[in-house]
């Protein structure tokens, strides 16, 4: 402020400018976050994500018989989530990063309906052995009835990224259609509301502790089957630990190879895919 507008120290009080500055830095925390004062080990936070999703989805098509396998794997999402919360406020290009991971859901889509059991009977419609190219363009069409983990990830991203850029109409616009087709997606728009509520609050550890976890002890009260004290919850009740790993206050340490988590996702498709068939 400059001192030309000060006329005496009785006009405007030092206590409540102060006391304004911080009421304006709080909300821009909050709006438009800068740093991330929550888990900045996200070597070791992606490294646990891929893990345990592979841990959930082993389960699924290779070891059905030991469903703590599932269970385990309630971890991953929030874990991914939240890599992207961050990486939403991190990258110095925001554009690269997103259209590296809508490219990796492109390319891993197939793979997807192949290595977890979400095959269709229109992905056949077309013989490869009639029409390779055209039964080829049929299959991967029709592979989208069930989209993947990264179809959520991919508009959750498009969302924080629009909202860092300040570009509110189209972030709202984004966020609309994930309600509308929240069917469709793979968590719904309740993953895409966790995205937010990571994205919103990178700056404050002890209120997105607060905030996340009461939000997926709401989202696990929708399900049933597990019961603590005295409540029935879904068994994305599990993903708790994973909620609170996120938020602890933790500093830069392990490192993982951007290519690894890039070439994880579709690499343990496509060996489900093989071994589910062996």
């Amino acid at each position: 402020m400059s001192y030309a507008f000060v006329t005496s120290k009785e006009e405007f009080p030092t206590s409540s400018i102060s006391l304004s500055a911080r009421l304006r830095g709080a909300v821009h925390s909050v709006v438009q976050p800068s740093c991330v004062r929550t888990n900045q080990n996200t070597g070791l936070i992606r490294l646990i994500a891929c893990l345990t999703m592979f841990i959930d989805h082993a389960g699924k098509m290779l070891f059905p018989q030991y469903p703590v396998m599932r269970l385990i794997g309630r971890l991953a999402f929030p874990l991914f989530a939240y890599g992207i919360a961050v990486g939403a406020v991190c990258t110095r290009n925001p554009m690269r990063y997103l259209s590296r991971v809508v490219l990796l859901a492109l390319i891993s889509q197939p793979l997807y309906a192949l290595g977890l059991a979400h095959e269709n009977s229109a992905m056949y419609a077309v013989s490869f052995l009639e029409s390779p190219l055209r039964a080829a363009f049929t299959f991967y069409i029709q592979s989208w009835q069930t989209p993947s983990i990264l179809l959520s990830l991919s508009l959750g991203l498009g969302i924080l990224i629009s909202l860092r850029q300040k570009r509110l109409i189209l972030a709202l616009g984004l966020y609309v259609l994930c309600e509308r087709f929240s069917s469709f997606l793979d968590y719904g728009v309740e993953g895409v509301r966790l995205m937010l509520l990571f994205y919103f609050l990178l700056e404050h550890p002890l209120l997105c502790l607060l905030a996340t976890c009461s939000y997926l002890i709401h989202w696990a009260a929708q399900g049933s089957g597990y019961v603590f004290f005295g409540m029935n919850f879904g068994m994305r009740i599990y993903a708790l630990p994973a909620v609170i790993l996120a938020c602890l206050p933790m500093k830069r340490g392990f490192r993982l190879p951007q290519w690894f988590t890039y070439g994880f996702y579709p690499a343990h498709l496509a060996l489900l895919a093989v071994l589910s068939r062996l």
